[in-house]
């Protein structure tokens, strides 16, 4: 079958942002524009879950109004095909945000127009600057209370160190937004009604501008009186991306055409020299389709951006796969998902055709795969495809051995495709299910679930034989346990959450342990000098053989780094995993009949026993970077009660009439803290929180965390 949309007409963008900017809402109106729908319905409207969003289908999403795992869907506009990925907001749903922009090629970036640049906001940028995933940004809510365009802008270009370039400037703003004006065409767009069906009018930009539409704010009329300087510096701007063209107006001083600007901001956007700026109000129906126009004139095809990179098996790069239907078959595995229709993995292909039938290789881990159902994705339906080419996005049916990253190839051109990155888990609870006749369906859908989400980790605690989940925050558990009662018809309770605290050594400490057991027969011996040394925070665990002379054997050596990865999973403090240590095994001995891989294994792990509690060991927990946005009225109970709480606050923002208190505090001290926050602002005060860093725990919680282990134990 030929191609039926040319490679160079393909779109394949992510909707990213802040949870409650509006990107939900953003991809509604798209799919209503492009013709793909032909009823708006709007997230306020699907709590009785009676009804839902396209993107938003899931009976969690519905209840919350928030979106939790990442949807596609496909549209066309100007004969341009647009595969849309809305992404979720939340930060304990990063992983979806991640594992899309992996595969996309450019990236709408969600901003509210009252507050401007939030933390969900920074966390996906910098994913996004990750995978160099070129962007254009969109300040929506222009309707909102609050509004401020130029702030927005402000925040863009300090808080992300980004190049903002703005090539809307927006007409009014709340109950007066207007529309706005086009700095490429210099036109501007005027509505006068909020109806979905609504045409806006193209008026020229005259004087009085601002009279004919009523403006009478100072923010608004500063807008409009910024409009010349605005296009002055997109001009320069974009013809830093052409030197004849930047020549020509140099020379001529006459204004490059619109086609022409377009091209140059093209240019720059693909390569991120810059980020340009749209504004909009997409619940009010105004802006959507310029920012569609944006994404076809201004966002990359597959052909536009870098080649796929590949690696080796140990993750080192080796090469690339061009984009292109005459390369080589290969696919990345970007997310696997369970529902109605069974396991679906869904792929970005980039390069090849795929054909049903196919016999394909998963080289990440060596095993075949056959294709047997493909299917486009339409948010939860599955439309059935015969082959996908390069650039599509589409779902395989039932695959068995792949997972999460996992690249599939032609097996006569075998290939690993750059993998992603997935953050490690901040939180674990211990879960059960409801009731023991269902032990056996609840550990099969629990672990179907850890294997459609690499941000959660299953295992089992030693000492008490409980199954314990980690995951990215409380609401990510509590939907993962909801969600195995809707898709797999089994419930289950959640323990109390826990921290998943870390140790960690202060001083360098060298240690010789020798293992020797006698009894009868051949016997056991090995002896271990190793050196054990702080590293800084966050470098991991590092082993180094240092040994001279065959003091311990070459074939012994891997069992030694073997056995101290496996004990420093549990720490001599607390039983926590310590990290962030050298070990630098620098002698030691042998017998040429009772030593072996096992009796140095055994060896490395009781040096490692009784070393490090002479190496000074520390607590170490995980502090999260809290924003919490508050009327002004109560920002002295905010700041003394995150005080309370070992938080340091970092610094104040305005957000539109409220106050944003930026903090770090210990993820121990925040479990429960939405009623508190609210019951102490009467409900008007909001938070949210990402991971930051970890750091020591004071001697005295320290002593409380051992006890509390030791008790348990």
């Amino acid at each position: 079958m030929p191609r039926q949309t040319p490679l160079s007409d393909i779109r394949n963008i992510g909707i990213i942002a802040h949870v409650d900017a509006g990107k939900t809402t953003t991809t509604e109106r798209i799919l209503y524009y492009t013709g793909r729908k032909h009823t708006i319905i709007d997230v306020h409207e699907t709590k009785d879950l009676k009804t839902s969003t396209t993107t938003d289908y899931m009976e969690q999403e519905q209840k919350r109004g928030i979106t939790i795992q990442s949807a596609a869907v496909s549209t066309f506009w100007r004969e341009k095909k647009i595969n849309v990925i809305d992404t979720p907001g939340h930060v304990d749903f990063t992983i979806e945000v991640n594992r899309s922009l992996r595969v996309l090629d450019g990236a709408v970036v969600v901003f509210d127009g009252v507050a401007g640049v939030e933390p969900q906001s920074e966390t996906n940028w910098r994913l996004a600057d990750n995978y160099n995933v070129p962007r254009i940004c969109y300040v929506n809510k222009m309707d909102r209370s609050g509004a401020n365009f130029q702030r927005c802008v402000g925040m863009i270009k300090t808080r992300l160190n980004a190049r903002p370039v703005c090539i809307q400037v927006p007409l009014g703003s709340e109950d007066n937004f207007r529309g706005m004006v086009d700095l490429v065409e210099m036109k501007a767009y005027v509505w006068f009604s909020d109806d979905k069906d609504a045409k806006w009018e193209v008026w020229e930009i005259t004087d009085d501008l601002a009279a004919k539409l009523n403006l009478t704010v100072k923010e608004d009329l500063d807008n409009i009186a910024s409009i010349p300087a605005l296009r002055a510096e997109l001009v320069d701007t974009a013809l830093e991306q052409d030197d004849a063209a930047m020549e020509v107006y140099l020379e001529t001083g006459e204004e490059p055409s619109a086609d022409v600007l377009r091209a140059c901001l093209r240019k720059g956007t693909i390569t991120s020299a810059f980020t340009p700026v749209l504004c909009g109000s997409s619940y009010k129906n105004k802006g959507v389709c310029q920012v569609l126009d944006a994404v076809v004139d201004l966002l990359p095809a597959p052909t536009d951006v870098e080649a796929i990179k590949t690696v080796d098996e140990d993750g080192n790069p080796n090469g690339e796969r061009l984009s292109s239907d005459d390369a080589p078959f290969s696919a990345l595995a970007f997310k696997v998902l369970n529902d109605t229709y069974g396991s679906m993995t869904f792929v970005r292909v980039y390069s090849g055709v795929l054909t049903k039938g196919m016999s394909i290789l998963n080289s990440t881990r060596g095993k075949r795969e056959k294709i047997g159902r493909m299917v486009e994705m339409y948010a939860k339906d599955a439309n059935p495809i015969e082959e996908a080419r390069a650039g599509d996005i589409i779902a395989l049916v039932s695959l068995q051995e792949t997972e999460t990253g996992d690249t599939l190839c032609d097996a006569t051109a075998p290939v690993i495709l750059e993998r992603m990155r997935f953050p490690d888990p901040v939180i674990s609870v211990s879960v059960e299910p409801k009731t023991k006749g269902e032990q056996e369906k609840f550990s099969i859908a629990l672990g179907k679930m850890v294997r459609a989400d690499p941000s959660l980790r299953l295992e089992t605690d030693r000492e008490t034989g409980q199954t314990i989940l980690r995951g990215m925050g409380e609401l990510h558990l509590e939907v993962t346990l909801d969600r195995m009662r809707t898709e797999f018809n089994v419930e289950g309770n959640m323990g109390k959450p826990q921290v998943a605290y870390r140790e960690a050594i202060t001083k360098p400490i060298e240690y010789t342990y020798t293992h020797k057991k006698q009894t009868g027969g051949s016997g056991q011996f090995a002896e271990v000098k190793i050196v054990f040394e702080p590293r800084e925070r966050g470098e991991g665990f590092e082993f180094l053989d240092e040994t001279v002379g065959g003091t311990v054997p070459r074939e012994y050596v891997p069992s030694v780094k073997k056995g101290l990865e496996m004990q420093k999973e549990d720490g001599v403090l607390a039983g926590y995993p310590t990290v962030d240590f050298r070990a630098r095994l620098v002698d030691g001995k042998y017998h040429d009949v009772d030593s072996n891989a096992l009796t140095f294994e055994i060896a490395a792990k009781a040096c490692f026993r009784e070393a490090l509690p002479k190496a000074g060991p520390i607590l170490l927990e995980p502090v999260m970077k809290v924003e919490i946005v508050t009327p002004d009225d109560y920002l002295g109970d905010v700041i003394g009660d995150v005080n309370r709480r070992r938080g340091t606050v970092l610094g104040q923002l305005e957000r539109g009439s409220n106050i944003a208190v930026e903090a770090n505090v210990p993820l121990n001290e925040m479990f429960g803290y939405i009623g508190q926050l609210r019951g102490m602002t009467s409900g008007r005060a909001s938070y949210t929180m990402e991971f930051s860093h970890y750091e020591p725990v004071p001697r005295n919680v320290t002593d409380e965390i051992v006890a509390g282990r030791n008790n348990k134990a």
